[in-house]
């Protein structure tokens, strides 16, 4: 089976994977950490989000963070604005700190739109036509994050045709490219491809990226799932950080240094720097008074230290 010969990730750690962190982390570390993925060699990053302070206090920075971040040439810088108040709020700055791409996001589950968002899927794509109308005007590209797709911990399992429902209703208001996102990580190999295929009936495979949590353990056979049908764009997170607050018991994002790993091993091209990458996910890390969650990280650390 023909497989892609290049990948490109969208680190999320700054945002995806910081979010739900209770302690504060200053907008001075997570710039710092959006300046090592960079200089790593990632050309996609998801810096923050713009919502309510009230409801994400981690991401009451955002501006903060934008501002700081000394741009690398080729880079894009993503946000997450979910309505309109976000998304005014992430242009209120000067262009040059405007975000590249914007993110709204749906879900597979009407339950899980409920507890997220309190909201029905119709109603929360009725909130984002107006946001991807304005991004699109503004020239600004526009990314939809679709979750639950394979699992919800209110509904159980997804069905395929639910999945292709929302791409449709995505790809109807004009969002660009999205996200088959396996929120809760229940995700196997035959699930993750039934989900993808649905998506792929109504979005390029360019279009189209995988987003793969680990609870299980199958994150990386997920990755590889993917890749057998030609999807070519993944989204994990330095260090394995990150969960999600409306899921129970769903662990962090699939890290970064363990799908590079893979790729590498597999004779994938990612433009990214291995050493480089693990000591992001050591300061970011460091910085929480932890360990990385990735094993390919501790063993070449391990292998450095001899």
């Amino acid at each position: 089976m023909k497989l892609p010969t290049k990948v490109k990730l969208v680190d999320v750690g700054p945002r995806d994977g910081l979010q739900n962190e209770k302690q504060p982390v200053s907008a001075e570390v997570k710039i710092g950490l959006v300046h090592r993925l960079q200089d790593a060699g990632l050309n996609e990053i998801e810096v923050t989000s713009f919502v309510s302070p009230k409801w994400v206090p981690q991401m009451a920075d955002n501006a903060e963070v934008m501002h700081g971040i000394q741009r690398k040439a080729g880079v894009r810088y993503s946000v997450l604005t979910p309505n309109m108040k976000g998304f005014e709020a992430a242009i209120a700055a000067p262009r040059e700190e405007w975000p590249d791409e914007i993110v709204v996001f749906g879900a597979a589950s009407e339950a899980f739109s409920q507890k997220n968002i309190n909201c029905s899927i119709a109603e929360s794509i009725e909130r984002f036509a107006l946001v991807v109308a304005a991004a699109r005007e503004k020239g600004i590209h526009v990314r939809g994050a679709m979750s639950c797709t394979v699992g919800c911990p209110y509904e159980g399992e997804i069905a395929p045709a639910k999945v292709g429902y929302l791409a449709q209703l995505m790809k109807g208001i004009g969002v660009q490219r999205v996200d088959v996102a396996d929120t809760i990580g229940v995700g196997t190999p035959r699930k993750v491809q039934a989900a993808m295929e649905a998506t792929l009936a109504h979005f390029d495979v360019a279009a189209i990226s995988g987003h793969f949590h680990d609870t299980y353990g199958q994150a990386l056979v997920n990755t590889l799932a993917a890749l057998e049908l030609g999807v070519w764009n993944f989204q994990s997170s330095s260090a394995g950080l990150g969960g999600c607050p409306y899921a129970k018991g769903a662990t962090g994002n699939v890290a970064t240094e363990d799908v590079v790993y893979m790729l590498q091993g597999m004779g994938i091209e990612t433009g990214i720097d291995m050493d480089k990458l693990i000591d992001a996910g050591v300061y970011i890390s460091q910085a929480l008074g932890r360990e990385p969650n990735s094993l390919a990280s501790k063993a070449i650390r391990a292998k450095r230290a001899g």
